[in-house]
């Protein structure tokens, strides 16, 4: 079998960010890397949508931008801005097709659908497939997502709704969402954080239905793409291996009060370009530790006390909405975190801090 100098495990967004990374910085001229990836084609998946506060390899991925936002509660709307950090959205087709219409030009990369197909003993493993071992008491993001096109003009698309929460709750943490692509073209989502082994939230298509018909009061549409998945609220196994790293999901990239993953993946992905001459030395790359303390307690109270996130979420963006968009993705300082936690019901965090 033949032996490679790199084996990228998964060929998602962890896995192919990283190779068109060393790819671009020509990280890969004299090496042999391989890519596993079991799918049989490529084509659009998935949708991720965060704020732009770091550049990027993919604004020609972007399908549209926001500055402008609003979250719902029963009875209350807040409306904010993000001008400084615009709200992105990529269209994963892009971003599959740019990234291999690149990689197709450097004849040193291999393809392959299973990792028994080649001799991985001399090699340095990139492993973005998350070992998850089965526990009902984890939290989990899940979602069912689909985008729809309406007869006439209904959207406002220069603002996003980020949080609906007057929707049925059913003893959980229940939210829609909606990204409007253009007047008459939107993504819209049901979101449960949830114990994954809870069936009775899946019944996602009546969720949208009545939520497009009853609630926005969208009587004619076409549904054109759907989209369904479910997001670990808690870090995969992720173990110190000799020529190992884990990456994306597997690698602990995922902010776990959001779910946010995509900019956490392309930072990553930039250091290990940066590191990868010493790699097998090079320390592991996390997710600020402050932001794994304050999440861990946040998911406390997300578990303990379901009923009150609608309105902890709604008073969190009464702060400055910047100081709330640099926390949720790993940027804030020390005055922005504590402006965020004085919004925070005390007794109720303090509780879940000892517990």
């Amino acid at each position: 079998m033949k032996e490679f100098d790199y084996i990228i495990i998964g060929g998602g967004c962890a896995g192919l960010s990283l190779a068109y990374e060393l790819e671009v910085h020509e990280k890969l001229k004299d090496k042999t890397p391989a890519i596993i990836e079991p799918r049989q084609e490529y084509k659009k998946d998935k949708t991720w949508s965060f704020w732009k506060v770091v550049p990027h390899n993919f604004d020609d991925c972007v399908k549209k931008n926001w500055e402008n936002f609003s979250i719902n509660i029963p009875g209350k709307t807040n409306y904010l801005e993000c001008k400084n950090y615009p709200y992105q959205s990529i269209d994963s087709g892009l971003f599959y097709q740019k990234i291999n219409n690149r990689l197709k030009e450097n004849k040193n990369i291999s393809f392959f659908k299973d990792i028994t197909e080649i001799n991985t003993r001399n090699s340095f493993i990139f492993n973005s497939v998350p070992e998850i071992k089965k526990n009902h008491l984890n939290l989990w993001q899940h979602f069912c997502g689909v985008e729809i096109e309406t007869k006439n003009n209904f959207f406002d698309e220069e603002i996003f709704n980020l949080m609906d929460f007057d929707c049925e709750q059913r003893e959980s943490v229940h939210f829609f969402y909606t990204l409007p692509y253009s007047k008459n073209k939107a993504l819209i989502e049901t979101t449960w954080l949830s114990r994954m082994n809870d069936n009775s939230q899946k019944d996602y298509d009546n969720q949208i239905k009545e939520y497009i018909e009853k609630h926005l009061k969208i009587k004619s549409y076409e549904i054109y793409y759907k989209e369904e998945g479910a997001i670990p609220l808690f870090y995969p196994s992720n173990k110190n291996e000799k020529n190992k790293i884990n990456i994306g999901t597997a690698g602990g990239m995922t902010r776990l009060s959001t779910g946010y993953t995509f900019l956490n993946i392309q930072e990553h992905s930039k250091y290990i370009r940066e590191n990868i001459k010493n790699i097998s030395n090079t320390q592991r790359f996390e997710i600020n530790k402050k932001y794994q303390f304050l999440d861990e307690i946040f998911l406390r109270v997300l578990s303990e006390h379901p009923d009150k996130m609608s309105d902890i979420f709604f008073n969190m963006f009464k702060t400055s909405p910047r100081s709330v968009i640099k926390f949720l993705s790993n940027k804030s300082n020390f005055f922005e975190d504590l402006s965020i936690i004085l919004r925070m019901p005390k007794l109720t965090f303090i509780k879940s801090l000892f517990y």
